[in-house]
């Protein structure tokens, strides 16, 4: 559970989902991404992702050929003041490999959830309930925002 005025001031990690929401516009959770959207423009919370998520977003669009959409994922990832964009460092896979062993979770996941760590985020921003069980760090979900 979470509240939007909670990661106020916090550094907050973004899962691949909300970029995707961010960027292509989910009407369902539209009113929720643009609000804490803004809270990052004023610089009032600092996301962190890994550069994964730009990999893990940028298959479809390169599939299907869309040049435009590329580009939007792109801009909306690029590094600003309140946007850090973490490599995948030796340290970052050591400790996704440590949370493999310790739980069920897949690889890119657990990329995310150890940068999230190692980068001292205070929550991870998703949609995935599966990731709000696996206890490595505080996940708040989307859906709890949106429902505020």
């Amino acid at each position: 559970m979470g509240r939007l005025t909670d990661l106020l001031g916090q550094r907050v990690y973004l899962d691949t989902n909300i970029v995707v929401y961010a960027v292509e516009g989910v009407p369902e959770f539209a009113p929720a991404v643009r609000a804490f959207l803004r809270c990052v423009d004023s610089e009032e919370i600092h996301v962190v992702t890994s550069l994964l998520t730009l990999a893990e977003v940028l298959v479809k669009p390169k599939r299907d050929a869309n040049n435009a959409l590329v580009t939007a994922y792109k801009e909306f990832l690029s590094p600003t003041a309140s946007l850090t964009l973490s490599p995948i460092s030796w340290e970052v896979l050591d400790s996704a490999a440590s949370i493999r062993a310790e739980r069920r979770v897949k690889l890119p996941d657990a990329i995310h959830l150890a940068t999230c760590c190692l980068e001292g985020c205070s929550s991870l921003l998703t949609n995935d309930s599966t990731l709000a069980i696996q206890d490595v760090c505080r996940v708040v979900l989307l859906s709890d925002i949106a429902g505020e």
